[in-house]
């Protein structure tokens, strides 16, 4: 007699990404199933829509291959690395943030840190979050965003990354490729890294407001962080937007090193500074939980400390004193053993961190952002010493 599987949690069905403005209209175009989020197929459609158009205006008319022009368009490897790299991997990435979040969340209930009492208030902070999801305001005025930081750009890069689409006549007029490129290809692109840093926001928004809760902290937990450790791998799940910008920086920077003569290592301090703002970007939610894990630590270290005395002290009094001591439940007590366990439960506490910034957050988002800036620079430099560098980084 088969038994059905229990209904799934609020906490397992939450999602950042099923829901809000983009997933809707792309569920009535047809693009997301009824069933799953059509990854495949939704990156094939905007990748072909971004790039397909601006590649064959530009092969019909001679400026797509090397000798048509001095810098065609397969010269700017920034578009490429947008339309053909960026925005896949940012739509296929989406499965890395979809069910696996909902898996994480569901730990604050498995593991006993919300306890009956908060569960409502758990369940509230959830919906919430949702809520904000869901809403269409936050997408229109990323939508707007999109369009106005590529016109933007369009004033500076028309010169530069737009150089293969310019009128021969008039150099400062666009072609169809060009014009294709500045309000479908690049909007597209934008409009995914602005909804991924809002899906960080709502993730930072969701931490703070579980962090208002009476969470059931272990300050003993094994792994120094009460019980939140698992929290940790959450960055991760963030780290296609370092690698996907990082990505179209490295390729911009690329394309000035092959053709205009840039010195790679020069941006040394620029590559830095980029894989230090990533990591501090992705990482920000982390810092929501900072406030009530100091909370349990500072609580938790006199009580502690006050309950090692209170046994050591008893034990004095018998073993070296001589004294009759009553039978003082904290000297039989199992989980508590010897002196020298209660001591060992003391330092589990004094050495519980503060922060869930340890290297489980840290290095996957390091890696995804350098990974580009090491390959743009095995343009000019021997790859041995890169990877060496690379090594003593980290280690």
């Amino acid at each position: 007699m088969s038994t059905l599987a229990p209904a799934p949690s609020l906490a397992e069905r939450f999602s950042l990404v099923r829901g809000d403005a983009p997933y809707r209209l792309q569920r009535r175009a047809g693009l997301i199933p009824l069933h799953g989020l059509g990854l495949v197929r939704r990156a094939v459609f905007w990748t072909l829509l971004a790039w397909l158009p601006l590649a064959v205006w530009a092969a019909l008319m001679r400026r797509a291959l090397p000798g048509e022009l001095a810098e065609p368009l397969l010269a700017h490897f920034g578009v490429h690395a947008r339309l053909l790299f960026a925005v896949p991997l940012l739509i296929l990435a989406e499965a890395m943030l979809d069910k696996p979040l909902g898996r994480l969340l569901a730990q604050f209930e498995r593991s006993g840190l919300v306890v009956a009492a908060e569960q409502a208030r758990f369940e509230a902070a959830l919906r919430a979050v949702e809520r904000l999801r869901d809403a269409t305001l936050p997408w229109l005025v990323i939508l707007g965003l999109s369009f106005a930081m590529a016109w933007a750009a369009d004033l500076s890069d028309r010169a530069h990354e737009l150089q293969w689409a310019a009128d021969v006549a008039q150099p400062s007029s666009l072609g169809f490729g060009g014009l294709w490129y500045l309000w479908v290809g690049r909007p597209l692109f934008l409009l995914l890294v602005l909804g991924w840093l809002w899906r960080l926001a709502l993730l930072s928004v969701l931490l703070l407001r579980l962090g208002r809760l009476n969470l059931a902290l272990v300050p003993t937990h094994a792994d120094r962080c009460a019980g939140l450790g698992f929290l940790e791998k959450l960055p991760m799940h963030f780290a296609p937007l370092a690698l996907a910008v990082g990505a179209v920086l490295a390729s911009r920077w690329a394309h000035d090193a092959v053709y205009h003569g840039l010195a790679l290592i020069d941006l040394k301090l620029q590559m830095m500074i980029f894989v230090v703002i990533c990591v501090l970007v992705l990482c920000l939610p982390l810092l929501a939980l900072m406030g009530p894990l100091k909370r349990a630590k500072t609580q938790a270290l006199p009580r502690y400390s006050a309950l090692v005395a209170r046994q050591g002290r008893l034990v004095h009094q018998r073993w070296i004193e001589g004294r009759e001591v009553d039978d003082a439940p904290i000297l039989s007590a199992p989980e508590l053993g010897p002196v020298a366990d209660t001591a060992e439960v003391y330092r589990s506490v004094q050495g519980m961190r503060t922060s869930l910034l340890g290297k489980a957050a840290i290095v996957p988002v390091a890696l995804a952002a350098a990974l580009p800036m090491v390959a743009v620079l095995t343009l000019q430099l021997p790859v041995k010493q890169l990877l060496q560098a690379l090594l003593k980084a980290l280690v």
